[in-house]
């Protein structure tokens, strides 16, 4: 039976490996792809049309914080192609103003010439508090924020800050729904993910244990069972 590609959207400041736990461990059941859109355009519009011209006809869709972000829009613009949805660590609701600013903060660094500032200051709190000081974690989590470097980086912060809010519109996805959430993610707390399982028609709600915001680079093992589960159930929801 043919695997069906599953498109992986990463979140700010994330890249490839992000999603190597899932590339390496999920390749039997499915064809993921991990598009590097979502840190070549200023708008979530115009991530999730790039993302859709270049995607297969049909697939599984997954995103993580602002790749939740995209993966909202591509439903909303073209929700026939999309088999099933998970969403990682994200949220429904518009830039609160404390975000947008500290996020025009950050890109006033990042112009500045001082995007090593940016991965100091951000990085750490991605993650779990005991992984704060993790360096081979973090080195992975800094190679993929060199992938998006600093001009991807004041991108993606402009695309964010500008996003709509999604809640009305999560009645309208009636795909199969995995929603994900690190129980110590700071930045996109369980509520937000709760809140979001409650907007979608038998949506499943997952929090991964002594995870922050980056279950997938965190705990690889907890996130691929819920995603192996999710992508192996039959298209009706449940």
């Amino acid at each position: 039976m043919p695997r069906e590609p599953l498109l992986l959207i990463p979140g700010v400041l994330c890249a490839e490996e992000l999603w190597r736990g899932q590339t390496s461990g999920l390749a039997d059941i499915t064809l993921p792809i991990v598009t590097m859109e979502h840190a070549a355009h200023t708008t979530i519009a115009a991530i999730a049309e790039a993302i859709l011209a270049a995607a297969p006809s049909r697939f599984a869709l997954a995103g993580l914080s602002l790749g939740g972000y995209v993966a909202f829009e591509i439903l909303r613009r073209a929700h026939g192609r999309v088999s099933r949805l998970a969403l990682l660590d994200t949220s429904a609701l518009p830039d609160r103003p404390e975000q947008t600013a500290t996020r025009r903060e950050m890109i006033g660094l990042a112009r500045d010439g001082r995007f090593d500032e940016v991965m100091r200051r951000l990085l750490p709190e991605f993650v779990h508090p005991d992984r704060a000081s993790d360096a081979g974690l973090l080195a992975r989590m800094r190679a993929d924020a060199e992938r998006v470097g600093p001009a991807g980086f004041i991108r993606q912060q402009g695309a964010a800050m500008t996003r709509i809010d999604s809640r009305p519109t999560l009645s309208a996805i009636r795909v199969p729904t995995l929603v994900v959430v690190g129980r110590q993610d700071m930045r996109t707390p369980p509520p937000l993910a709760e809140e979001i399982a409650a907007g979608i028609a038998g949506a499943r709600l997952v929090v991964i244990e002594n995870s922050g915001h980056l279950p997938s680079i965190e705990q690889p093992a907890a996130t691929n069972a819920a995603l192996r589960d999710w992508l192996s159930a039959g298209e009706t929801i449940r």
